[in-house]
């Protein structure tokens, strides 16, 4: 074989192999549904964090601020993540100052969460939930037909085919019943 030949077959080689590569990366992107298909701050060291990492899950998110009356929700949406993570849900936690009821920087937040409700779910960087303003995960929700947040600790419970299954009010402690009911149902379908 000539020196070009192998050239050729070398670039022909390495183009399929690229190829392939590009066919992969896009794979999980594209198992990944809209709804969660967003990169965010975590709150902790405000580190990028695609949402992606939760397809195939059963999602609760929360806005959640630290000076509130529901904010003692913490410990129940703690304890609902802890008892069903196993089984595939997640609790994702955004802090808001929406409702000026949330002033720390993220640090102080999560300092708070973790050290006054033993917070381990994941929580991402402060930001807006409501409005134009509102994080690109929000927005996305609101424009799929979920109510924006009237209040802190709305709840939106998300299947693990990535639709929105329903929305509760702040009124909703973390162990009623509807929800609790709401997320075994939604653990036990398959997308």
């Amino acid at each position: 074989m000539t020196p070009t030949a192998k050239l050729i077959r070398c670039l022909t080689g390495l183009g399929l192999l690229m190829a392939s590569s590009l066919v992969s990366a896009a794979a999980p992107a594209a198992a990944c549904p809209s709804t969660l298909n967003h990169t965010l701050l975590r709150l902790q060291d405000e580190k990028p964090q695609s949402l992606c990492q939760y397809a195939g899950k059963v999602v609760l998110a929360v806005n959640t601020a630290s000076y509130c009356g529901f904010t003692k929700q913490y410990k129940g949406l703690e304890a609902l993540h802890q008892k069903y993570q196993a089984e595939g849900l997640v609790v994702l936690g955004f802090p808001s100052n929406d409702f000026a009821q949330e002033k720390g920087s993220n640090k102080e937040i999560a300092d708070f969460c973790e050290s006054t409700f033993g917070v381990k779910f994941p929580m991402f960087a402060a930001s807006s939930v409501r409005g134009e303003q509102a994080n690109p995960f929000f927005r996305h929700l609101i424009a799929q037909g979920a109510p924006s947040p009237k209040w802190n600790f709305y709840k939106y419970l998300i299947g693990r085919d990535g639709k929105l299954v329903e929305s509760y009010s702040s009124m909703t402690d973390p162990d009623s019943r509807s929800l609790t009911s709401a997320i075994e149902k939604s653990l036990k379908a398959r997308p």
